[in-house]
């Protein structure tokens, strides 16, 4: 490394000390929950362990002084979620059809996700522009807006998503219903979406021109397709919960709030941005739609 250099310029020693903090938290979290699991519902029990292995990462993000640390976390943190309320479930070790479906597409979603985040994240020298943002313009308040806002907002957002997902766990039923079909091309249509759209943003970037942004393949039927794709997916997790009756429709308060996060935080901080960063923005936000894929306008 050159003199101007810091072990958070190299990305393989950054990713190792990213992978060394999730495996303290995690592990940290599984002792916690073990000693929790025969006092308390398996919901309740996943929601402390949680939130406890997020104020782990805070504290290591906060060490490291990049708040980006976290970003792995809303996607990684439901596959061992999904694991634990499939081993309590009251069948295991007999897993059924649907059980393996669901472990599936959310294995399929958050290794892509978590991949993604991998490949596109430069080291413990960068951060995500909002966080940076923050950082810069309440610098007195940003711990406060980094703990509650940035990473156990997220957290109890997608913790909120995955309880659905537990009442489609623990159901033994064999039988697929027509809401099961619907939750699957929902959840997998969702996860091809996103990945669609960042591949198509991955090799635009790399021919981009000055004040050129995406406009084609499915950004051209929406400004957002990543954000509308993960939306997508966890409303896909909710028809899974749906197949058990209405006793346990309540759970649809975790894809609303999803919804909501993108709509009223996620879109409009992007928005601006964007707005800001390229000139010809406006006209392209005027002619296609910003969250649903919907037919371009012509003007």
């Amino acid at each position: 490394m050159s003199e101007n250099k810091t072990y958070k310029d190299n990305k393989l020693i950054s990713l190792l000390l990213c992978f060394i903090s999730y495996t303290l938290a995690i592990g940290a979290a599984i002792g916690i929950g073990i000693v929790l699991h025969p006092l308390l519902h398996p919901i309740l029990t996943a929601f402390i362990v949680d939130v406890i292995a997020t104020m782990i990462i805070f504290s290591i993000s906060v060490f490291f002084k990049n708040t980006s640390l976290y970003d792995p976390y809303w996607s990684f943190i439901p596959i061992p979620i999904i694991l634990y309320w499939l081993i309590t479930a009251d069948n295991f070790p007999t897993i059924t059809i649907r059980q393996i479906v669901i472990l599936a597409l959310v294995i399929i979603w958050g290794g892509r996700l978590t991949f993604n985040w991998v490949r596109g994240w430069k080291g413990l020298n960068h951060e995500d522009w909002r966080y940076a943002k923050f950082r810069e313009e309440k610098p007195s308040l940003f711990w406060f807006i980094n703990f509650t806002g940035l990473q156990m907002m997220p957290t109890l957002i997608v913790f909120l998503g995955c309880i659905p997902i537990y009442y489609s766990i623990i159901s033994t039923s064999a039988t697929f219903t027509v809401f099961d079909i619907i939750g699957i091309i929902v959840a997998l249509g969702a996860t091809i979406l996103e990945t669609v759209a960042d591949e198509q943003l991955r090799n635009f970037v790399k021919t981009k021109q000055k004040d050129e942004f995406m406009t084609k393949g499915v950004w051209s039927v929406t400004r957002h397709p990543n954000y509308f794709g993960e939306v997508s997916f966890w409303w896909g997790m909710f028809f899974f919960a749906i197949a058990n009756g209405v006793s346990t429709l309540w759970v649809v308060i975790g894809p609303i709030c999803m919804t909501i996060l993108f709509l009223a935080i996620s879109i409009p901080l992007m928005e601006n941005r964007l707005k800001k960063k390229y000139p010809g923005y406006n006209d392209y936000k005027s002619r296609v739609s910003s969250f649903i894929p919907w037919f371009e306008k012509r003007n």
